[in-house]
């Protein structure tokens, strides 16, 4: 009789962590993504001479945790922190390293996800639904679509080198402050950010799936308003030469929505988005923009396409009213064996800049590779991918080599880069 009961307390006692476990489900996830390439820059603009070197770039690696909790009643209460990986080493002790990625906290059930954190806009996320033709980190949404410049969220014109107004400020004070950290990166005058972001610090809300169709809203709050105005004392710029810096009043905020439609059991899929933002590029002034596209998988091909334009209202006497972009792509897929081949066509028309077109501000980018599925988790790309930039512009992919200095990456204007790469990714 004691055996058994010893027996019961033992399985009593081995149950139990299984059971909270079952209620508090933990996940470890991550990608390591890594090419080798052979890169070529091309005669630039300003007459810097064209470059060919070798490289090891790391593509979007990452590494998350998850953990989720049934509530009862239908709801589930989660949490995810996702950070960029470097698989590099160097000595940049803030060029993405650990820098978050989609962290969150939330409650989904019936009504749908409401979330709290950094994610990326409901614009962002509808490139799952046609960018088929990316190979190996090269594509349309590494390049072109969404990333027409290269800052990051939630600019703010009181902080360290936000491109405002037409004036690049800087303050070394303000710009130590956490909430100027939403902002930092470099600038394409006259413009100011990309559309391929995530918001931070911001709220968002999922609907749930109506006979395929899905609404999303996420809203980037005001937290940067300022109401003071003048010159402040700022001893901490003396490394810059400056003394003080003049602080303009702004009340910044953006928000972004979307519609998305997958039907067929899966093989159609469109979607509209939109996305406005108050104070981000002048003062008194709201951006804005659409991107619309969509796909189908026939079975024996995929195809995907995109459409987008965007306002910035850089208001001046000689902008007037604003400078629009449109950028549009088209992707394909075809399998063959146990992967497939990819290809891309992205184009970045001129920036028309109030009813003229700004010569020299066009590119275009291709690509053609093949990814081998290893497995379900492991794959092989390699390919080769271009893109032809005018005198005024310099795109590039995200994760690609130095440019003609060696040390700044990103191409110098009219520069076109080339890559021939083989990459291996692998997820957990």
């Amino acid at each position: 009789m004691q055996k058994k009961l010893l027996g019961m307390a033992v399985a009593t006692a081995l149950a139990a962590p299984a059971a909270a476990f079952a209620q508090s489900a933990v996940q470890v996830y991550g990608t390591a993504h890594v090419a080798f390439n052979s890169t070529k820059y091309g005669e630039a603009t300003n007459g810097a001479p064209s470059v060919s070197k070798m490289s090891v770039t790391s593509h979007a690696s990452n590494f998350g945790i998850r953990s989720s909790e049934s509530l009862g009643g239908g709801m589930t209460g989660w949490v995810q922190y996702e950070f960029n990986v470097k698989m590099e080493r160097d000595f940049d002790l803030s060029g993405a390293n650990g820098s978050t990625r989609n962290t969150a906290i939330g409650l989904r059930g019936n009504f749908g996800n409401v979330y709290l954190g950094t994610w990326e806009t409901p614009w962002a996320s509808t490139f799952r639904l046609w960018d088929v033709g990316t190979i190996g980190g090269w594509g349309p949404t590494t390049s072109i679509i969404g990333r027409r410049e290269t800052t990051a969220s939630a600019p703010s014109s009181n902080c360290q080198g936000i491109f405002q107004g037409g004036t690049n400020l800087t303050s070394s004070a303000l710009g130590s402050t956490s909430l100027c950290y939403h902002a930092e990166g470099s600038f394409a005058a006259p413009l100011g950010y990309p559309l391929w972001r995530r918001y931070g610090s911001a709220a968002f809300y999922d609907s749930p799936v109506f006979s395929g169709f899905q609404f999303k809203i996420g809203y980037q709050p005001n937290e940067t308003k300022s109401t003071i105005t003048g010159s402040t004392d700022n001893a901490g710029a003396a490394f810059l030469g400056t003394t003080s810096k003049t602080l303009v009043a702004e009340n910044p905020s953006s928000w972004s929505a979307s519609l998305t439609w997958t039907g067929m059991g899966g093989k159609a899929r469109a979607f509209f988005a939109t996305m406005q933002a108050k104070d981000w590029t002048t003062i008194g002034q709201s951006d804005g923009g659409f991107t619309v596209g969509g796909g189908y998988d026939f079975g024996v091909v995929n195809l995907g396409a995109t459409y987008e334009t965007y306002k910035y209202k850089t208001v001046s006497a000689a902008l007037g009213d604003g400078t629009k972009a449109v950028q549009w792509a088209l992707g394909v897929a075809i399998p063959l064996g146990s992967g497939k081949i990819g290809a891309s066509y992205a184009v970045a028309d001129e920036l028309e800049v109030g009813s003229n077109a700004a010569a020299g501000t066009g590119a275009k980018m291709y690509n053609l590779g093949y990814e081998w599925a290893l497995s379900k988790r492991t794959a092989v790309g390699f390919g080769y991918a271009k893109i032809d930039n005018d005198a005024n512009v310099n795109f590039t992919w995200t994760g690609m080599a130095p440019n003609q200095n060696g040390v700044s990456i990103g191409a110098y204007a009219g520069s076109d880069v080339e890559n021939i790469f083989v990459a291996l990714r692998h997820s957990f």
